[in-house]
């Protein structure tokens, strides 16, 4: 039972600037996930940065936010996601200004990393707190909210981004995209700290500090040696670090399993696993979001150092991803889904393998001439794809699962997902820069859209083992939550993933 006014009929008497504040962060979060790669080059120059610190610049974000994803809500749950919403804002604002400070790569990767970490407490309250200061009856108009707002930072972000480093305001450069951050973080922490009402779940188990650090091994232990691999010269150590990884994992789902007989709660509910939909569907996320984050971080980097396009210039290319995504989400919802089923993801699949395949020839006929022009035809089919696989798949995921693994299931998709970009980050751009130092540019580019269409070949095998129909959460709250959570990532990474990268 929640601890606030909202679970009187008319909810929380100032919701809407809770809701206000909420999305504020979202909006953030959503900056500082997409805006990096379009100052990567500059960066780069500025800083004098290798090919692995510019990796860990981009991927070092979401790899913290995924670490601390594991057990950022369930410490809300636990002490309050209000204090945990305010400390995060403070964290994220204090982060943001020492990466617009930054005067090394290590010191802009370690700042990087922090505001991760501070995203990672941050974003999980969200739709905690929008449950508990709205009514039941209420929450629908809520969620609906989340859509027209995140989605317009997502497409607008990158390209706001391009124009400051472009434009160079008061010869700030690239610092600028860091800066931006700060009036809304500043506003969300003392808004939240005046008028966001205080909530804690009834019942929320102890924290799970030994699991939370045998994620972080575990992830940790994968991305450094895909990282620094290339320039070490893939030594004995990255592949032992590799292994180690896996063991780690293994020992975290020994470790689940133990608290969850002796009656303790667990940091991943190892339940969920057993269902053939859901491990195939993690897999799929996996698959997708690695191979769309590396391969849209090659495209730009394509076309910022190999074509010379400005920053601007390159947001405003891979702008119609996003076009063709928003296409392929309505078409799911409203047509495809409803009579194909499962389907629509092959569907989608196919969709994804046609856009990258025609990316790729069209690249490999006009080389480093390639116009943005020419672009456009393959990134709407691409984007068309993204759309219609990322919209609806969280729903056919969670349909394998049991109603009381939903909030569980849910919590480990988000995880992965980030990881999964930021092990796209890490390999395919290790393939990028490796191909780049032997071949050039052109066929640096089409080897990773090569590996791309290898990825839409595995989604489409791997969309058969999920269930037939999307799950039908409407009637039930946590359903409800779930299926938020769902949109919030899917116009995060999906619908919009073209704002990502661009």
């Amino acid at each position: 039972m929640s601890q606030v006014a909202s679970q009187i009929a008319g909810g929380y008497r100032r919701r809407w600037a809770v809701l206000a504040l909420v999305l504020a962060a979202e909006c953030m979060d959503l900056l500082d996930g997409s805006i990096v790669n379009v100052a990567a080059p500059t960066i780069s120059g500025d800083l004098h940065a290798s090919t692995a610190a510019l990796q860990w610049i981009i991927s070092g974000y979401a790899l913290a936010f995924a670490i601390g994803l594991l057990t950022g809500a369930r410490l809300g749950d636990r002490y309050g996601r209000k204090r945990l919403f305010v400390a995060g804002s403070a964290g994220f604002a204090a982060a943001s200004l020492a990466a617009a400070a930054s005067v090394s790569p290590a010191m802009l990767i370690g700042s990087r990393l922090a505001q991760g970490a501070a995203a990672a407490l941050l974003i999980p309250q969200g739709l905690g707190i929008i449950r508990d200061v709205f009514a039941p009856a209420q929450q629908g108009r809520a969620f609906a909210v989340f859509g027209p707002v995140i989605g317009l930072s997502a497409v607008l972000g990158p390209i706001i981004g391009g124009a400051l480093v472009s434009l160079n305001i008061f010869g700030t450069g690239w610092r600028l995209i860091f800066l931006v951050n700060l009036p809304l973080a500043v506003a969300a922490a003392i808004g939240a700290a005046r008028i966001m009402p205080e909530s804690r779940a009834a019942r929320a188990p102890r924290p799970d500090g030994l699991g939370t650090l045998l994620g972080a091994a575990a992830m940790g232990l994968l991305i450094y040696p895909l990282i620094q691999g290339r320039e070490a010269g893939w030594p004995a150590w990255t592949y032992l670090m590799m292994a180690a990884s896996v063991l780690t994992a293994g020992l975290l789902a020994a470790w689940s399993r133990g608290r969850g007989r002796r009656g303790h709660g667990t940091l991943i509910e190892t339940s969920v696993f057993r269902h053939r939909g859901y491990s195939a569907g993690l897999a799929c996320i996996i698959v997708f979001f690695a191979g769309m984050a590396g391969t849209l971080l090659a495209l730009t980097l394509y076309l910022q150092f190999g074509e010379h396009f400005s920053a601007v210039h390159a947001g405003l290319t891979l702008a119609p991803f996003a076009a063709g995504s928003v296409v392929g989400a309505v078409a799911a919802a409203t047509v495809v889904v409803p009579r194909l089923g499962r389907g629509a993801l092959q569907v989608a699949a196919v969709l994804i393998a046609a856009g990258t395949w025609w990316l790729r020839a069209v690249i490999g006929a006009h080389g480093l001439a390639t116009s943005s022009a020419e672009l456009i035809g393959a990134q709407l089919l691409l984007g068309a794809g993204i759309g219609m696989l990322v919209s609806p798949l969280f729903d056919f995921i969670l349909a394998s699962v049991a109603d009381h693994e939903v909030g569980s299931a849910s919590g480990v998709l988000n995880a992965a997902q980030q990881l999964a970009s930021a092990i796209g980050v890490a390999a395919i751009g290790t393939v990028f820069f490796a191909t780049l130092a032997r071949s050039g540019y052109i066929a640096a580019i089409r080897e990773c859209l090569l590996i791309e269409l290898g990825v839409a070949a595995v989604l489409f095998v791997l969309a058969r083992a999920l269930p037939r129909r999307p799950r039908d959460a409407q009637t039930e709250l946590d359903g409800q939550i779930a299926r938020a959570q769902a949109a919030r990532d899917a116009i995060e990474h999906g619908v919009h993933i073209s704002a990502m990268t661009a």
